[in-house]
């Protein structure tokens, strides 16, 4: 695969394509349930799945009772089997599927392992439901009674059996499976736990599950925490319509879930076949392994028990040609899409804010806060964070001390709304002109600008940054206040902070990780729901809308900020997307940047049903790679000296802290030279 074509195609980038299959059924008749199982794997095929999962029992139908002794039915299962093979040689996919096989005169509840022809392992059923309405047991035996290691089968001689496969394919990296049935996941200790701790990472469930009210939630939680504490992929197949329904209903459920998180579900009830398809993150789950501590710590108290597993080589060659994520991803990692769950992760991020000034506050026996507000997003969100930690505490909102501090290039737009948002939330406000000591400065340090010369660089706006930052630490002296810090999680990553005497430091920071993209949904929050005031919410829409700027370079406009931040570092919802992914998964930049351009290669490609029109922003693979190269440098290269020693703050939520006392630590000397090499495997056309 060549490096152009290997960028557009998900298998160069630690992912694969797996397919869980819902074919049509007839009960006993093995013939009919083979053809539809060919039609799914075909077309699971000619959409490039790798991997393809079928229903408990499938070959024969689960719901055979009794017929499971006849042995017309055993023998057409195993022609059924022979004809499934000799179907699917010439196709590269890896095929599960479920059939009763009888062993050394017991019957067993089997998945299937095929791969070009060829079976390549037998999975057995190791916990047997017999209560209420199934009575497995009468039928079959748990795999603990199997007395051989192998089977012949098919024409093929020792092919493994038992519930201690794990099938590693050698071709893809990361990609190990093992395969449990059914009841296996609603023991106590379920069988995939043990074959995760020793290298499983995506577990295949093939079951039959007939339905009854309120089922399907508990499907749900149980694949969704298995695949959570296994740090797995969790792919779970239930029988559908063609059971016998003497006594029960089927509802044809298929479920996948990555980590914990739902990435792909069939309908339910559908009378006709279904294949579901899920782009699965192996390299996610591999980084999520090597970052967790009990994890690690698991496999050494159990390695008696994992030791015990076998491993069954797989080579697969990988799909060519340009294929995308067939997943979505969003466009604002650090923001949930789904708008019910947005309001409730903006009321806990809020609160978190809240409570960790509330404690630091009465930690240090202080009542009163220091905050400059700038009338832009970062110092709107700490200001609106500080008034409700003073109701928090039964204390007067003037008990926060408020002041805009105009420089050379403050607008009058930011102005303005800076002494409307004071007003509103009834916050002792003051301002103070810092040109007047900026200007001393300059002259004290013969700086140009202070005879008469426009030199707008680095010193003229960290004179600035750091005159502001020093007024409100006297005053917090003066007024015995804190010190409330207002830069964002996304100024440190990109190191966009004045260092030390500047918008750098604080007594508290309580925005340290929340990035620029979220802020905007937490201040959008506050204000839909009139937390603060509807006098308050009008100028928080207006603060929505304003170009987000450092103003401190005079332009020709003053009602407008003259300076655009993201013109320089580039767009915050780009940046914000590489820092979580970054510090998040460890991702290469290659694989950033596949991800990024499936997210924004159009305005439709990642966003929610509720983001309007004029927000739909769409990049190309030479933008996001520019960008992305800015990122790297700052990130790695820049900044991280300004990160270790950042002021105390709370962490709100994963992959959300670059403190060097919570989820980041890394050396202030460090070198950018991997990442920056890695950019050459992004191709700079489409």
């Amino acid at each position: 695969m060549g490096a152009g074509s290997k960028f557009f195609n998900l298998y160069g980038h630690g992912f694969i394509r797996a397919a869980a299959c819902i074919p049509e059924v007839k009960v006993s008749d093995p013939e009919h349930n083979v053809r539809k199982t060919i039609e799914l794997v075909q077309k699971a095929a000619d959409k490039h799945a790798v991997f393809a999962l079928f229903p408990e029992l499938g070959i024969s139908g689960y719901s055979n009772e009794d017929l499971f002794f006849q042995e017309a039915l055993l023998e057409a299962v195993i022609k059924g089997l022979k004809r499934l093979c000799d179907a699917t040689k010439d196709l590269e996919i890896i095929i599960v599927v479920g059939a009763p096989l009888k062993v050394v005169h017991s019957l067993y509840n089997c998945g299937i392992i095929i791969h070009k022809g060829l079976i390549k392992g037998i999975a057995v059923k190791s916990y047997l439901p017999n209560q209420r309405e199934f009575y497995e047991a009468r039928h079959f035996c748990p795999s603990r009674n199997l007395i051989v290691g192998s089977l012949a089968l098919c024409g093929q001689k020792d092919i493994p059996i038992g519930a201690d496969l794990i099938f590693q394919v050698e071709t893809i990296p990361n990609f190990s499976f093992y395969i449990e049935l059914c009841e296996d996941v609603w023991a106590p200790i379920p069988p995939s736990g043990f074959a995760s701790l020793a290298g499983a990472i995506l577990i295949g469930n093939l079951s039959a599950s007939n339905i009854t009210v309120g089922k399907d939630e508990y499907r749900r939680e149980l694949a969704s925490n298995q695949s959570a504490r296994c740090l797995a992929a969790y792919i779970y197949t239930a029988a559908g319509a063609g059971e016998s329904t003497t006594d029960l209903a089927w509802d044809g459920h298929a479920l996948v879930y990555e980590n914990g998180t739902l990435i792909a579900e069939s309908e339910r009830f559908s009378w006709d076949p279904q294949v579901i398809f899920a782009d699965i993150d192996l390299e996610r789950l591999a980084q999520d392994r090597m970052r967790t501590s009990n994890f690690r710590d698991s496999i050494s108290v159990y390695q008696d028990v994992i030791s015990k597993f076998r491993n069954i080589a797989l080579q697969i060659e990988l799909p060519q040609g340009r294929i995308l994520l067939d997943r979505h991803v969003s466009r604002f990692p650090y923001v949930p899409g789904e708008s019910a769950l947005r309001d409730k992760r903006c009321f806990e991020i809020y609160n978190i804010q809240v409570q960790g000034l509330t404690k630091r506050m009465k930690s240090a026996g202080i009542e009163n806060l220091v905050i400059g507000v700038s009338g832009g997003l970062d110092s709107t969100q700490a200001l609106i964070v500080c008034a409700r930690t003073m109701d928090v505490l039964g204390l007067p909102r003037t008990n926060i001390k408020a002041y805009t501090m105009p420089g050379f290039a403050t607008s009058n737009k930011t102005y303005t709304n800076a002494g409307r948002l004071m007003r509103a939330l009834g916050v002792e406000s003051g301002e103070i002109d810092i040109k007047p000591s900026c200007l001393q400065m300059m002259k004290d340090i013969s700086h140009p600008y202070a005879e008469g010369k426009d030199v707008f660089d680095v010193t003229f706006e960290n004179i600035q940054a750091g005159d502001r930052t020093s007024h409100l630490f006297r005053i917090a002296n003066l007024r015995h206040g804190l010190v409330v810090g207002t830069g964002d999680l996304s100024e440190l990553a990109l190191g966009w902070c004045t260092y030390g005497v500047g918008d750098h430091m604080s007594h508290y920071n309580v925005n340290v990780s929340v990035p620029k993209t979220l802020i905007q949904y937490l201040i959008r929050w506050v204000s839909s729901r009139s937390i603060l005031g509807n006098e308050a919410s009008a100028v928080l829409n207006d603060i929505l809308d304003t170009e987000i700027s450092p103003e401190l370079i005079p332009g020709t406009n003053g009602d407008q900020p003259a300076q655009s931040t993201q013109a320089v570092i580039g767009p915050y919802e780009l940046q914000d997307f590489f820092t979580f992914y970054t510090t998040r998964f460890g991702y290469a930049p290659a694989k950033m940047a596949f991800i990024a351009y499936n997210a924004w290669r159009d305005k439709t490609t990642g966003l929610w049903p509720d983001v309007p029109e004029h927000k739909r922003n769409a990049y190309s693979l030479k933008e996001i790679k520019e960008w992305l190269e800015v990122f790297l440098h700052r990130f790695f290269k820049l900044s991280q000296y300004k990160r270790s020693c950042i002021p105390n703050g709370p962490k709100v939520g994963s992959g959300g802290s670059l403190s060097p006392r919570g989820d980041y630590r890394a050396p202030s000397d460090g070198e950018s030279a991997p990442w920056m090499a890695d950019l050459a495997n992004i191709p700079d056309v489409e």
